[in-house]
């Protein structure tokens, strides 16, 4: 650190242990001299801070636009990618709390730094796996000459598998508003990265491409879903730097207009209330904090809208953790878009949504100057308006695509029931295909069979880098026309109206993600205004742990174990255990992901309402008391006023109804 660094902080040092109310005349009106490094240092904190919440949200983003990829690359169920999804909140559970009371009398912009370094490093571990893993291999007949191959696929599959030495030689991701803001473009990068990596193999740079037979348009594709955590753990240790040179604690803007207006993002800086300020020389010791830590925690759990909002924001956060991170999975599976379309509209489209939701329920809030009730009213109505237009998205699904055996039977004929559902019929009876191979053959008919062994298929060749399947026993009893018994490897695309649902689905969502965004900022006020100044950041830090412990972690857990539940075709890893799920049931799925998050969305408006009405039960009729008393004072506060108007900036109150969340 420079000379003129030092210089900073002890000008920083002493100025903030000046005791309140007796600031000298040259501190309340600086020159332009001293104001500079004020505003230096607090625009270099405002501008770390900022690329800290987007290192933090482009991983963050990014985890979630890679949901698929991993699953498919480790061959895990949904659940499974729940619970890694989930554990990333698990290291909350050890230090956010103590971070939230501790740190805010600590040196925080070495804490931040800190955490950005770990955060940094974690980032980098997630890629890892990628560099001790054997290559991915993806089920798939290999076409392993440029010649034309005849093959025998029904006769193959009853004698012998494909070698595996074959299959390996074949296949060889600083005013109000600007923190929260970019925090809001950090997942919109997040899943722009996501869609990008998502084109690449995930071998890219390790195998020959030329000798890869899939497209990222194949269900069985993989993305480089490693690249982008390379990419977001050096942008989080980047992040980290500022924070080492920054001091200890800024002094509070001097201006009384930059006083009025100080904002809840740069809270570091040392507070005018007592509670903050440490006796002159003397330093605030552990043991001291400590002690205070279980009364300031029953004080809030004892207020009754602290409580109510926060149980409220869980189950909304519940909602919102479990539909975002399947949203791709969703788009992927329901409507046949590839993984790295999915991310690509989700980064472009929906959350672009959210961040104006986000901003313009901050604009209604300062331009109204709406009430803390007013505040709970439009939280609350973002809330139901939001859920009532996800309700139409029930209606915007695709129907299953036609498979053999699982959807619709060998004959053509359709739906199948549970009971009915198998693989053999008389058509590939005599093949002894394997009923755990999961290589989709498109039918002439427009039946997708499991494999060509299970279409009954005689011969095949290659043509250019397509494999044609003749001689299709099964194919030709459900054929339309007769004859029409080839088919071509990859599964059959879904119905006409699909794509047409799909860009209805994207209208619809785009408009639930701005109306529910809405209530962000009211919602956000609401709880900064229910609680004691002097416990905002604890309380801040409480709301952040039950957040992420409560709906962080169960939620993307328990929404992949029902999603699961709607599985139709499930893969087999070569041990024997299951792996990932290859087919869904699109009605099944889409009932089970829409359905969760409405019924979540309906528990949490019911809280809502229970919210405003403590808050008007409590805290109107105090409002009114207020009023009073202030009316009854009105004279001698002006008698005060224009006989006291030489040290009246020496008289300022500690706290008055909504200087905190002033916007």
């Amino acid at each position: 650190m420079d000379t003129s660094s030092k210089e900073n902080i002890q000008l920083f040092c002493k100025n903030s242990l000046q005791p309140v109310g007796r600031s000298s005349l040259k501190t309340e009106y600086p020159s332009s001299e001293e104001k500079q490094p004020c505003c230096g240092e607090l625009k270099l904190f405002l501008g770390a801070l900022s690329f800290v919440y987007f290192a933090k949200a482009l991983a963050e983003g990014y985890l979630k636009s890679t949901i698929t990829q991993i699953e498919r690359r480790f061959d895990i169920p949904s659940s499974l990618v729940g619970v890694i999804d989930g554990s990333f909140e698990i290291g909350n559970l050890l230090v956010i709390t103590f971070v939230s009371y501790f740190g805010a009398k600590l040196h925080r912009p070495k804490i931040i730094g800190a955490g950005c370094l770990i955060m940094g490093v974690g980032t980098l571990l997630i890629a890892m796996p990628q560099f001790f893993m054997e290559q991915y291999r993806y089920e798939r007949y290999s076409p392993f000459s440029n010649s034309t191959l005849s093959i025998s696929p029904c006769l193959l599959e009853s004698n012998s598998q494909l070698p595996i030495s074959v299959l390996e030689k074949s296949q060889s991701k600083i005013s109000d508003g600007c923190v929260q803001t970019v925090a809001i473009i950090g997942p919109i990068f997040g899943f722009l990265l996501g869609s990008l990596c998502a084109k690449l193999y995930v071998d890219i740079g390790f195998v020959n491409l030329d000798h890869i037979t899939i497209t990222p348009k194949d269900p069985q594709w993989v993305g480089a879903w490693w690249l982008g955590y390379l990419i977001a753990g050096i942008i989080s240790l980047l992040a980290a730097v500022p924070f080492w040179c920054l001091p200890k604690s800024l002094p509070r803007p001097q201006s009384g207009e930059d006083s009025n207006s100080f904002t809840e993002k740069s809270k570091f800086i040392i507070d005018d209330h007592t509670d903050y300020q440490t006796p002159h020389g003397e330093k605030a010791k552990i043991m001291e904090m400590a002690r205070d830590f279980l009364p300031s925690l029953k004080s809030l759990f004892g207020n009754p809208v602290y409580f109510l909002y926060l149980c409220t924001s869980t189950v909304q956060f519940n909602s919102l953790f479990g539909m975002v991170t399947y949203k791709p999975k969703y788009i992927e599976q329901q409507y046949a878009q590839s993984s790295s379309k999915a991310n690509f509209v989700i980064g472009l489209i929906n959350i672009p949504a959210v961040a104006l939701g986000i901003f313009s329920g901050g604009i209604v809030m300062k331009k109204f100057r709406i009430s803390v009730c007013g505040a709970a009213k439009l939280y609350l109505g973002s809330s139901v308006f939001g859920y009532l237009l996800f309700l139409s998205l029930f209606a915007l699904g695709c129907e299953n695509s036609d498979v053999a055996g699982l959807t619709v039977s060998y004959q053509g004929t359709k739906p199948v029931s549970s009971h009915e559902r198998a693989l053999f019929s008389d058509c590939n009876s005599r093949c002894k295909c394997s009923e755990t191979k999961w290589e989709p053959m498109c039918g002439e008919n427009g039946i997708t069979y499991a494999s060509a062994c299970l279409a009954g298929c005689q011969t095949s060749n290659r043509s250019g880098t397509n494999i044609i399947f003749f001689n299709c026993t099964c194919v030709g009893i459900a054929a339309s026309k007769s004859g029409n018994s080839s088919g071509i490897v990859g599964r059959c695309q879904k119905d006409n109206e699909c794509p047409k649902m799909f860009l209805y689905f994207l209208v619809i969502s785009v408009i639930t993600s701005y109306t529910l965004s809405l209530g962000g900022i009211p919602g956000y006020i609401l709880l900064l205004r229910c609680i004691k100044p002097q416990l905002k950041s604890f309380a801040l830090g409480i709301y952040t742990l039950a957040i992420r412990v409560l709906a962080g972690i169960p939620a993307p857990v328990y929404f992949g174990v029902l999603i699961d539940t709607s599985c139709l075709k499930w893969g087999f890893k070569r041990c024997g255990s299951r792996g990932s799920c290859r087919l869904y049931d699109s009605n099944a799925f889409r009932h089970i992901y829409l359905g969760l998050t409405v019924i979540l969305g309906t528990v949490s408006i019911f809280l809502s309402i229970a919210v405003l009405f403590i808050l008007k039960k409590n805290y109107v009729s105090k409002h009114r008391s207020f009023i009073t008393k202030r009316d009854r004072t009105m004279v001698s506060a002006r008698f005060l006023k224009e006989n006291c108007t030489t040290s009246d900036h020496l008289l300022q109150p500690n706290y008055w109804p909504g200087k905190e969340t002033r916007l």
